[in-house]
């Protein structure tokens, strides 16, 4: 458990998931991840999740409000492994807001501290994160994370067709974090 002055990044419970898809699984926050998911996308987005902590000790964790114990959506960390990836097992970070907690700060407090674990905890030497060009918010919060484009490596996910391609990645590495945080 991750706590910071506003939210829990936390492991999942049961009871989680109905209040994450019910937030999460719309039109504006599936824009750039695929569209929404029907019943059979979203067991085996939750599969997935699960298996990733598994089997790394660590995935995206639910992201919950202190103030009234809502789950935001998530934050966290995991090993890079999407299909024609050129990060593959890299230390992957990434969020999933719902959009009533867009423009809060939520995502920069809950990926700050995801990214102090990820150095400080997991011993990861550097992280990564994925998006898409037409994703400005996703991209501006990497940079404003102090995280750097990286076009050389850019990849096409066979996942998804012409308008979510290439994925386009953002890294830190240690010192570059140290810098950040001093």
């Amino acid at each position: 458990m991750i706590e910071t002055e506003r939210l829990v990044l936390r492991d999942w419970r049961p009871d989680d998931w109905p209040r994450f898809w019910a937030g999460t699984n719309t039109p504006a926050v599936m824009r750039w991840l695929g569209g929404v998911l029907d019943y059979d996308g979203m067991a085996a987005t939750r599969g997935r999740v699960e298996a990733c902590a598994a089997a790394n000790g660590f995935c995206f964790w639910a992201v919950e409000r202190k103030s009234d114990g809502e789950i935001l959506g998530f934050c966290g960390l995991k090993r890079a492994d999407a299909p024609g990836s050129t990060v593959t097992g890299a230390v992957e970070i990434g969020w999933r807001l719902r959009e009533d907690a867009w423009g809060k700060g939520y995502a920069r407090e809950a990926a700050s501290a995801a990214l102090a674990a990820a150095f400080d905890r997991y011993g990861a030497e550097e992280v990564v994160a994925l998006t898409v060009e037409g994703n400005t918010g996703s991209w501006g919060l990497m940079r404003r994370l102090g995280m750097r484009r990286r076009e050389d490596l850019d990849y096409v996910d066979p996942r998804f067709g012409e308008d979510l391609n290439p994925t386009i990645v953002h890294s830190i590495d240690r010192a570059a974090q140290g810098e950040k945080r001093a």
